[in-house]
């Protein structure tokens, strides 16, 4: 396949994105290290009425719960910490535990990260100020706001933005940190790879018990706490009429975008290629038995009802194991001192009116215009399975049905205007096949590495309880 600059072996969902994207199980998961440059950061959903003035008679009481290595964790710090945690588990479906149990879970985790935050300065290491911007405008835009609609939802929820800036910054020091004594450092073997293959060859079952990696669409119905049986009822038969008109052809994004309450419906439904310990287990369930393009569902959880396509399946090492590729072509405009993202973005706007009302040609803009090395072929792109481009440029492809056009995108590279030609189910080669285990292995061993890492640092760390936090 050829290379293109704004491509990447994509690291283990090294997106920048919010953990409302992130579906993962339980309050374990829930408080598990995401991957190296990945802030955990909740933005409201919407403006929480008075919070700010409650939040302020909450700093008005505040006090020290903790002391990491001299460092204070004080209790408003961790009553912010547990809003977020609980709001984001309500958004996935998750069963709330007993605060009795979750703060504990809450405040560990939260003193792992202050020792980690300190190893990380320890070193040296920092992050400059449009690093810090670039990850701010990531977030907003991976939300579908502006930076001033960020700001303006975190006023409303009590959030300094300065506080916001700040764990932004310590997010993506933690996982530069951790790029650099755990990722980086993880290799997995040829000889690895051939003995897993080997564990899987002919054994009984093996499409049902080989780890697997998932990714899967979801519309959510949502369903209020308190509904009567009537709205349940009701819920449930729209919900089935969703399902409905997805299995009679409807385009599965698009009925996303316009039904779900799930905050993955910006990416057309899509919660992205992990591993099945990383979904809900009913999710799980519910899609064991489907292929790439199955429905499930509805599937009742505490959130609502939810309606799942299987949009890739990987188990490795097994012969009938297909992947979803899409043939897509594009325009890159990159950012100068000339050419800023706001004339980029307006210059691709035009380039899009004029190919949609017939007075131009997408192929030959990309020739005259696109600053890619796909340019000399028209923008296109070949066949290429998930995970093949950077994630900003692959969440807004993954929403777009074939023969649509996006609107422009900015990406690290610059701004892109993207067009998406066609989909398909493939067979995956052996070659692919063992790509995909030796991914699968490096992030078994990552995860387990860094748990080692953390514990050790943890262990290193002089902790004194002051107070219960309130």
């Amino acid at each position: 396949m050829t290379k293109h600059c704004f491509l990447t072996a994509r690291p283990l969902a090294a997106a920048l994105v919010l953990l409302l994207a992130l579906p993962l199980t339980g309050v374990q998961a829930q408080l598990a290290r995401p991957s190296a440059g990945a802030p955990r950061l909740v933005v409201p959903a919407a403006p929480a009425g008075n919070a700010a003035s409650g939040a302020g008679a909450q700093r008005q009481a505040d006090f020290i719960v903790v002391v990491v290595n001299s460092e204070p964790i004080t209790n408003n710090e961790v009553r912010i910490k547990l809003m977020r945690t609980e709001q984001l588990l309500k958004q996935q479906g998750t069963a709330l535990p007993p605060r009795s149990e979750l703060l504990p879970q809450l405040l560990e985790r939260m003193i792992s990260d202050k020792a980690q935050l300190q190893a990380a300065r320890s070193t040296g290491m920092k992050i400059d100020d449009n690093a810090v911007e670039g990850a701010i405008q990531m977030v907003a835009r991976q939300n579908q706001i502006t930076v001033d609609e960020l700001r303006r939802r975190l006023k409303a929820d009590g959030i300094d933005y300065a506080q916001f800036r700040s764990e932004i910054r310590d997010e993506l020091l933690i996982g530069r940190l951790r790029q650099r004594e755990v990722d980086s450092r993880t290799n997995v073997t040829e000889l690895e790879i051939d003995e897993y293959l080997r564990s899987q060859d002919g054994k009984p079952g093996a499409a049902a018990t080989a780890p697997a990696a998932l990714n899967l669409a979801e519309i959510l119905v949502a369903v209020p706490e308190n509904a009567t049986p009537d709205q349940v009822a009701s819920l449930q038969a729209k919900a089935q009429q969703v399902l409905e008109r997805a299995r009679s052809g409807a385009d599965f994004a698009a009925l996303a975008t316009e039904v779900s309450a799930s905050a993955s419906r910006s990416n057309g439904g899509q919660m992205g290629l992990r591993s099945t310990d990383r979904y809900p287990p009913l999710f799980v369930e519910a899609t064991q038995s489907l292929r790439a393009g199955g429905l499930a569902g509805p599937v009742r959880s505490p959130a609502g009802f939810h309606i799942l396509k299987v949009i890739e399946k990987r188990q490795g090492g097994l012969p009938d194991a297909v992947v979803t590729q899409t043939h897509a072509r594009h325009i890159l405009l990159r950012l100068t001192p000339q050419l800023t993202e706001a004339a980029a973005v307006e210059k691709l706007a035009g380039f899009k009116k004029r190919i949609l009302a017939g007075q131009a040609d997408f192929a030959a803009l990309a020739r005259e215009n696109s600053q890619d090395a796909s340019a000399k072929e028209g923008g296109d792109l070949g066949w290429v399975p998930s995970g093949a481009f950077v994630p900003e440029f692959e969440k807004v492809m993954n929403t777009l049905a074939p023969k649509q056009i996006s609107d422009p995108l900015v990406s690290r590279f610059g701004v892109h205007l993207v067009e998406v030609l066609e989909r398909r189910e493939a067979p995956v080669s052996a070659r692919d096949q063992r790509e995909m285990v030796r991914g699968m292995l490096r992030e078994k061993k990552q995860n387990e590495a860094y748990v080692r890492w953390a514990e050790d640092i943890r262990g290193r760390a002089y902790v004194e309880f002051r107070e219960q936090p309130q």
